[in-house]
Order: C-alpha cells, then sequence, then structure tokens
C-alpha cells in the first residue's frame, strides 16, 4: 500500500504543477502588436473578470432602483427655488389633509433661556424629569437622525435647547412619523415634553408632542458656529435682509442688546435726577435746532412744505420756558446728507435741557453719563475699538475724568501758529489762506466756521483717542450757544470726541432774544450764500425767548455712535437694524411701478419755477390777479417750490395792500400769506 500511495501522490503533483502547453491559437497580442507574456495575460484577464463583475452589480442595483424608486428628500435639495417650490407644495398639501400649517397660538410655559437656567442645575446626566412636563417655541436651527431617534437644536430670545425624539417617548406612532416628515430647518416649532438631559449631559427636551407653528419655505444659509464657518458676510444681504442676518449670525444680537442697554441706562440715569421724558414733533415748519440740512415733505391739506426735524432742541427749551425744569428726549433725527461708515439719513440721539446749570455742571454730567454707561455694558472702563476697517484695534479709556481742550487754544498749539482774530475783518481771506497753504480743502462757500471746522478736524479731532473735551468753540460756529462770559467771540460750549469720532455736544444755552435774533440773521445770509447746512430765521423761538428762558444748560449725545463704541462697530449700518442703503435695480422698478402720481393734491417735490413776468406791473389787489396767484401756489408754499425767495416777499408786500375779505377767497393765496406772515420783515429782506 506504501508505494502505491507514493506514486499517486506524485502523480498528483505532476499533474497540479504541470502547465498545459500554449495553444499558438490562442496567443494574446497587447496593445503594441506584440505577444502577451503569461504575467502579463493572467493580469489582463483578472481585470476584464473585475470589471465585468462590477458592470453587473451596478446593472443590478440600477434595475432595483428602478423597481423602487426613492424620493428625494428636502435637505439634500441644493437648488434654493426647488426647495421653495417643495415647500410650498407640501404647504399645500397639509392644508388639504386638515393640518393648519399656521396656527394662531401655541401655549409656552419657558423662554429658551428661562428653560435652560431652570433645568440646567437640577438634572443629572441621562435623565428626565418624568413628573415634568413643559412647553417650549423656537427655531429649528439644526436637524439630524439616527434610525428613529430625532435630534433638533431649536433658537429662541437668542438661546439654544436640544430636542431629542424618540417613538417610546411620543403620543402616538403615527404622529411621530408624521411630525418628523414635515419638519425642516428653519421652521418654527412648539414642543411639548419632558426635561432631561442626554448621557453625555446635553440639556434636552424629550417630546410628547411637536407643532409645527409655521414652516420656513426658503433654504436657510447655516449658521456660523464656533469653528466661524458658515453665517452670511455679504454686507449687502446682511443690511438689506436683517431678518436672515439675525437667524443665521447668532453675535448679531449682541449688537442689538448693548444698544438697548445703553438706551435703558440713560433714561435710569437721567430719571434717577428727575427729568421728565417728552417727545416733540417730527414735522416742522422751520428746520431749526442745528446746522444741518432738512429732508422736505409735503402737507396736503395745508397746502405747504414741512420739514423732517433736524434736532428737537428749540422744542424743547420752548418747554424750559414754560416751566419743564428738566427735560429730555430720546428720538430719531433727519439730515439730508451723506451716507458714510459714521453717518446715516436718520439716527439716534439724546437731548436733554436742565435749568439752573452751565456748560461746566453739564462737563461733569458727561464724564459721569458715558464713563458709568460704559462701566454698566462692559464691565469696565477700558474698551477695544477698530477706527476703521482694516485698522488695529486701540485702547480707550473711559476712566473720568476727561482731559478738556479750548478749541481755539488747542488749535494754536497743534498748528504752531498764530491765527487771526475773530473779529479782523479779513478773518475768512486770512484762514483760507491758511488752510490752504497746509494742504487742506475746504468746499464751498468758504466761510469762517466752515474753514475753522476743516482745520479742527484735522489738526484735533483726528488726533484725540482717549475721550477728550474740546470746549469754547467761536460764537460764529455756535449760533444758539451763550457767549463766553469772559472770552470774547467764543462760547460755553463743549463737544466730547474719542477715537477721532464726535460723541456729545453740549452748551450754556443762549437766552438772550435780541442777540438770538442777530446771530439767526447771520445765519440767514450765510444761507443766502450758498451755505445749505446754515440755520433757519425762526421768529417763533424768539419770541418763545422774550417770554424768559432761565440759565439752562442743553446736552446732545449720538446713540449710534456710543453703540459703535461699546459694540467695537466701525459701521454705523452694523448698529442699525435697518441702515439706508442705495435702492437695487428691483427696488427702484418696484418703486416707479408704484409710486402716486405727483399733481398739485400730493407733493411740491421737483416743481418747476413760476413764471414772474405775468405779475409785473400788475395792480395785485384785483381779483383777475389773485387768481392768477392763487393757480401759480397750487401744490406749493412759495412761488418757487420749497424755500422763500425774492419774489415771495416783494410780492407778498402787493397782495396785502388789497382787501384781506378778497385774499381768504383764493385758498393757496390765502395760505401762502399766512405762511408769510410768520417772517419778520427784516427776515423777508433777507430772501
Amino acid at each position: 500500500k506504501e508505494p502505491c500511495r507514493l506514486i499517486l501522490g506524485i502523480t498528483i503533483e505532476l499533474i497540479m504543477t504541470t502547465e498545459p502547453e500554449s495553444n499558438p491559437e490562442e496567443v494574446v497580442l497587447g496593445e503594441d502588436g506584440e505577444p502577451l507574456s503569461k504575467n502579463a495575460l493572467k493580469k489582463k484577464l483578472k481585470a476584464e473578470k473585475a470589471a465585468q463583475a462590477k458592470a453587473e452589480k451596478e446593472a443590478a442595483k440600477a434595475a432595483a432602483a428602478a423597481a423602487n424608486p426613492k424620493k428625494e428628500k428636502e435637505e439634500e435639495i441644493t437648488d434654493p427655488n426647488l426647495f421653495t417650490e417643495n415647500r410650498k407644495a407640501a404647504v399645500v398639501q397639509l392644508q388639504k389633509n386638515g393640518i393648519n400649517p399656521y396656527p394662531h397660538k401655541f401655549h409656552v410655559d419657558y423662554r429658551i433661556p428661562d428653560y435652560n437656567a431652570e433645568f440646567e442645575p437640577k438634572i443629572n446626566n441621562g435623565e428626565k424629569l418624568e413628573d415634568t412636563t413643559v412647553a417650549v417655541a423656537g427655531r429649528i436651527v439644526s436637524v439630524r437622525h439616527q434610525g428613529k431617534l430625532y435630534f433638533y437644536d431649536i433658537r429662541g430670545d437668542g438661546a439654544k435647547v436640544q430636542v431629542m425624539s424618540d417613538p417610546s417617548t411620543y403620543e402616538s406612532e403615527d404622529g411621530f412619523n408624521q411630525i418628523h416628515k414635515i419638519l425642516k430647518r428653519g421652521d418654527i416649532v412648539g414642543v411639548q415634553g419632558v426635561p432631561g438631559k442626554s448621557r453625555h449631559g446635553q440639556l434636552s427636551i424629550f417630546p410628547k408632542k411637536m407643532v409645527l407653528l409655521s414652516p420656513c419655505l426658503h433654504m436657510l444659509p447655516f449658521p456660523k458656529g464656533d469653528s466661524a464657518l458658515g453665517g452670511i458676510t455679504n454686507q449687502e444681504t446682511r443690511y438689506r435682509q436683517r431678518y436672515l442676518d439675525l437667524i443665521v449670525n447668532e453675535d448679531i444680537r449682541d449688537i442689538f442688546r448693548i444698544r438697548a442697554n445703553i438706551i435703558s441706562e440713560i433714561r435710569r440715569f437721567l430719571d434717577d435726577r428727575h427729568f421728565l421724558e417728552v417727545e416733540t414733533p417730527m414735522m416742522n415748519m422751520i428746520p431749526g435746532g442745528a446746522v444741518a440740512k432738512p429732508f422736505i415733505t409735503y402737507h396736503n391739506d395745508l397746502s405747504m412744505d414741512l420739514y423732517l426735524r433736524i434736532a428737537p432742541e428749540l422744542y424743547l427749551k420752548m418747554l424750559v420756558i414754560g416751566g419743564l425744569d428738566r427735560v429730555y428726549e430720546i428720538g430719531r433725527q433727519f439730515r439730508n446728507e451723506g451716507i458714510d461708515l459714521t453717518h446715516n439719513p436718520e439716527f439716534t440721539t439724546l437731548e436733554f435741557y436742565q435749568a439752573y446749570v452751565d456748560y461746566n455742571d453739564l462737563m461733569d454730567m458727561c464724564e459721569e453719563l458715558v464713563s458709568g454707561l460704559v462701566k454698566n455694558v462692559t464691565g469696565g472702563y477700558k474698551i477695544k475699538y477698530s477706527p476703521k476697517p482694516g485698522m488695529p484695534e486701540v485702547e480707550i479709556d473711559f476712566t473720568p475724568p476727561f482731559k478738556r481742550i479750548s478749541m481755539m487754544e488747542g488749535l494754536e498749539e497743534a498748528m504752531k501758529i498764530k491765527l487771526p482774530s475773530l473779529d479782523d475783518p479779513e478773518v475768512e481771506s486770512k484762514l483760507a489762506a491758511i488752510v490752504q497753504e497746509h494742504g487742506l480743502e475746504c468746499s464751498p462757500p468758504q466761510t469762517t466756521a466752515r474753514l475753522l471746522d476743516t482745520l479742527v478736524g484735522e489738526y484735533l479731532e483726528d488726533n484725540i483717542i482717549n475721550p477728550t473735551f474740546i470746549t469754547e468753540q467761536p460764537q460764529i460756529m455756535s449760533p444758539l450757544a451763550k457767549y463766553h462770559r469772559s472770552k470774547p467771540f467764543l462760547t460755553e460750549r463743549f463737544e466730547l470726541f474719542a477715537c477721532g469720532r464726535e460723541l456729545a455736544n453740549a452748551y450754556t444755552e443762549l437766552n438772550d432774544p435780541k442777540i438770538q435774533y442777530d446771530l439767526f440773521l447771520e445765519q440767514a445770509k450765510a444761507a443766502s450764500a450758498g451755505d445749505d447746512e446754515a440755520m433757519v430765521m425762526d421768529d417763533s423761538f424768539v419770541t418763545a425767548l422774550e417770554h424768559a428762558l432761565p440759565p439752562t444748560g442743553g446736552f446732545g449725545l449720538g446713540v449710534d455712535r456710543l453703540t459703535m463704541f461699546l459694540s467695537n462697530k466701525n459701521n454705523i449700518k452694523e448698529v442699525l437694524l435697518f441702515p439706508a442703503m442705495k435702492p437695487t435695480d428691483e427696488q427702484m422698478t418696484l418703486v416707479a411701478k408704484n409710486a402716486p402720481k405727483k399733481d398739485a393734491t400730493n407733493t411740491n417735490m421737483h416743481v418747476t419755477k413760476t413764471d414772474m413776468t405775468q405779475f409785473e406791473a400788475v395792480d395785485m389787489t384785483t381779483e383777475e390777479a389773485l387768481k392768477k396767484l392763487d393757480s401759480a401756489l397750487a401744490g406749493r408754499a412759495f412761488l418757487q417750490g420749497t424755500a422763500p425767495s425774492k419774489d415771495d416777499a416783494e410780492l407778498y408786500d402787493k397782495v396785502l395792500a388789497g382787501d384781506a375779505a378778497t385774499i381768504a377767497t383764493f385758498s393757496n393765496v390765502a395760505a401762502w400769506t399766512k405762511l408769510l406772515s410768520m417772517f419778520t420783515p427784516e427776515t423777508r429782506a433777507t430772501w
């Protein structure tokens, strides 16, 4: 047996290790036309076999997919338009199924931050408060699931909480399956459930019921997380769609929390000192209270132009005259000027007025108010601030007391020159030469005030970092401030600057009606010279002063500017929820399409000039002449549009020579004469 086994084993081994001789007819050629070697042939055959297996597998997979088509999930859709179409269709389907996707109310027991504060310290990891049921609501900011376990992060009131939903805690399996097919990222959802924590310690709510409160029909950008990825960075999008900015960029909320805290602290500061908060008109017949260019609107019933207020100052001082010794107003002002990093056409200010104090008292109050605001909002007196985009941060120290610089003395010291006296008849030409000599530009008209402002901006304001008072401005720059009691041609005024930005402006109020009237006349001359930011004569305010304004201090603070500092933002648009923006082409098309018809009943904008030749050598007391004048005044306050002119003054005297009863029969003429009667003959002579 042994020899037989040996022979058989050798035979089998020879058979297994001996390759058959190659058949000359089965020679395989390579790409170069030469026969392949045995090893190359083996590799080729192996690759072909693998490719065939892969193809068969793909074909089987495709056949299975065709037999059981899978509906594409909305989360996987990358086309925003397609996403919106699908969501709108889903909402329609819900309504057809008897489900209201926009319920009227959902009762909540806790705001999300309150829920977190209440239950975070009460629950251990992996525990639930089974005997407690609460309701919260918020926006879904993330969705994820593993099998039948769904995780949602919902956000509200600046806080976030996790929702962990599984069939075992939900009120019904059908309800569980249905709600999780409906909910998408961005939806507003209400949750009723049990407080608890995950095994890893994440505070959560385990829902018994979830309700869609309002579906989000648009695909949201992903929110910015700790990695600083995601979010919206395009400024145009952020400012035009602030709601989207607030949804996606969580830190934006902090800016407006700071702003709200600033306003609350201001009110607390003044209320504690027995100030009365008041409201004054925003539409004025005369744009007074500041040196600025106003917005103009038109009042149909009065047939006259009105001006959006540029400051509430004159009204507030009238209240002090009336016996309200301490008043303040926090409100919007409107100035028809440029838009840049620090200016917006509408902005918020604080103005307060207190009887029996002067500008020295106001400086002390300003230090206490501003330094206290900084400390209460930020926790200390020192802040970091970047003055312009891309510039490194600087440290600003608001620790009181603040530095004080007299304007004219400080300017001479900084420039190392002697400035011309303010009563020099050639002061304007000399200042213009100094400005040109130092390579600066001052846009026309080059008045003393504008030339000095150019020099101060370059040599004082731009060099200030820590809060500094610039005091004792010239009277020509401060028509409402009281003259300095010991320095001729100067005023008892100060401006607070920090890091080159103006924060506050205040002065001892001028209460001599004669001097106030003369200063108004000086401003009227500047206006006639082309200064569209000069003040307008306000005879009614002069009359109020004649009823005795007590010694008074007035103070103004820019709320937007202060918010910029305390939130470290160098663009004013960042601290305004809805800043002014240049309209897009689509917006301009929409405005043009829906704009009201411009006629004599609704606007006085873009009116044509009145042809005055029709009134030459005409007796303006006749009915025929008054009828022509009434027609010329239709839809406008003055003969040449939005501002009084010499034509109004000359024709006014001629019309008044006629019969008052006849004038009253022409409504436009009657309104015009009533308006012009508010101005003194001296004022009309300056037009």
